[in-house]
């Protein structure tokens, strides 16, 4: 996909403030300090278009950025970090089921695991609540570039075994050297796609035996 505009347009914490739901909205989801940030910036060809820090947990709403004027980029709240303050905790769990359960233009969400950490309870909630409401889910193992090519089997086997999910259902991500970076884009566009239209014909009426 050719990235002509990107541009940020709100940060929200409930319903009453997310943008109108108008075009198809793909969200990018995962632990803190997974690379989503980067990821982001990746895809997108920017530098800093998602603000990237040091210090985890710091992405903290649900930022929304228009994209190419046909779709939305969701940005939500990074998980797990320690050193957030415990309200801020409660606070995500809420905040993102509330988007999941009610945003009907949203066409998938891009779930990140780092190649290094296998998958903890709050990446399984996750999971768990993105089968719950039906969403289309595109898992992402990033920062593969941290791994030699020889390890990657095994670490991919392990988060694979951990979510209960099959191995080919996994794409891989570098923000280092762009690997994945095409198979990934492919993915995201299916699922920007509108859904086929049923062309089956409705069935005749059962006629009355003479």
């Amino acid at each position: 996909m050719k990235i002509c505009t990107a541009e940020y347009l709100v940060s929200a914490t409930g319903p009453k403030n997310y943008p109108p739901e108008s075009v198809p909205e793909i969200a990018f989801a995962g632990r803190s300090n997974v690379g989503k940030s980067s990821m982001i910036n990746t895809l997108l060809n920017r530098r800093s278009l998602v603000r990237t820090s040091s210090t985890p947990g710091r992405t903290q709403m649900l930022n929304f950025f228009d994209i190419n004027g046909t779709f939305l980029l969701v940005d939500l709240p990074g998980y797990g970090f320690a050193k957030v303050p415990v309200g801020v905790k409660k606070e995500w769990g809420p905040m993102v089921r509330t988007f999941l359960q009610t945003r009907t233009t949203l066409a998938a969400v891009v779930m990140l695991f780092d190649i290094r950490r296998i998958p903890r309870t709050e990446d399984l909630q996750l999971l768990d609540w993105l089968e719950e409401f039906g969403i289309a889910t595109i898992p992402v193992v990033t920062k593969i570039d941290k791994v030699s090519r020889n390890q990657r089997a095994a670490h991919l086997k392990a988060i694979a075994e951990a979510t209960g999910l099959d191995r080919e259902a996994f794409s891989i991500f570098s923000s280092l050297n762009r690997e994945g970076f095409d198979d990934l884009w492919e993915r995201i566009e299916v699922a920007l796609e509108p859904p086929a239209e049923d062309t089956t014909p409705p069935a005749e009426p059962a006629g009355e035996d003479d």
